[in-house]
């Protein structure tokens, strides 16, 4: 088939360079969002689909929006018999999802019809699932609620962050996205309407949803700290400034501490909970690089009594 790929971040260049490396398909452009500022010098910077589609000779196209005249008018003319999609990062108007034959068919990171939304994987993790996966499913005007083509299964390990869970899953995905591919083609796949039962939805984590709260158990503080890594990063209070949970661990060994409450070793910083204590791995303090806790704890000469969160 004729392919047109839409997606955005590092996430999707997996499944971009499997159908790439399909015998069966020819990805004829990629859809990707404009450049964006970054760095300190805030200069434009191609998305990495963008990057990863001129270096293969493919075209590139940026629309403002995907309702722009300009790109639905080039779509037609390319003509895609389906467009694959993986985190391109806009809605799509009815005008462009029926431009292709097959439509547009979406990675979507989580074993629908659960964590609908755009933080699959994060809230997978902060619910203490142990099994997600990915699915690839037609896209409709609703949030995530088209029908299923196929799905791959990925367990979640305990000491997962989110950042480790969706770089295993990119690419599990990318073979499940290019297997949809082959069978929407030879007409073995048809996708299968979603049970609306099983429905619970992922919205974007918020910093506000990063902060710890020290009254909860050491269990959900571990959850914040890993399905919050690495954006938006889960963070708490120290003398008056943000820091930074880069890592972190339960100690069921030490039940002593008062929530927020931290105690210095000669190699460690624990933190009381709402159940026993975290030892904290690696921190990042305001403005600076993150570090050992231990390292960090020496420079700021924690004293007695002194407490997170605060």
């Amino acid at each position: 088939m004729k392919l047109v790929f839409a997606g955005t971040p590092e996430v999707a260049v997996p499944a971009l360079d499997a159908l790439i490396a399909s015998e069966r398909h020819e990805v004829a452009a990629v859809v990707t969002r404009p450049d964006a500022p970054a760095g300190r010098g805030r200069r434009l910077v191609a998305s990495p689909v963008a990057d990863r589609a001129e270096e293969a000779g493919i075209e590139v196209l940026k629309p403002a929006h995907p309702r722009d005249a300009d790109f639905q008018a080039r779509l037609r003319e390319i003509n895609p018999d389906c467009c694959p999609v993986v985190a391109y990062g806009a809605l799509l108007p009815r005008a462009v999802l029926d431009i292709p034959a097959h439509g547009w068919v979406n990675l979507h990171f989580s074993l629908l019809p659960a964590w609908r939304g755009a933080a699959p994987v994060q809230h997978a993790v902060l619910a203490g699932d142990e099994v997600t996966g990915a699915a690839t499913f037609q896209i409709e005007e609703s949030l995530d609620s088209g029908p299923v083509y196929g799905v791959v299964t990925e367990e979640i390990r305990h000491t997962d962050t989110s950042g480790d869970l969706l770089t295993r899953l990119a690419f599990a995905g990318a073979g499940l996205l290019a297997a949809t591919m082959d069978g929407i083609e030879d007409g073995s796949l048809k996708a299968v309407p979603q049970d609306e039962r099983g429905v619970s939805y992922a919205p974007k984590i918020t910093v506000a949803d990063a902060r710890v709260d020290w009254t909860t158990p050491a269990l959900r503080v571990d959850r914040v700290v890993r399905g919050c890594s690495p954006a938006p990063g889960a963070w708490t209070v120290f003398r008056g400034e943000r820091l930074k949970l880069v890592q972190a661990k339960p100690d069921p060994a030490v039940t002593d501490l008062a929530p927020g409450e931290l105690r210095v070793g000669k190699h460690s910083v624990h933190v009381g909970t709402g159940s026993h204590a975290v030892e904290l791995v690696w921190v990042q303090p305001q403005g600076k690089r993150p570090m050992k806790a231990d390292d960090w704890a020496r420079g700021v000469r924690i004293g007695s009594g002194e407490f997170l969160g605060a």
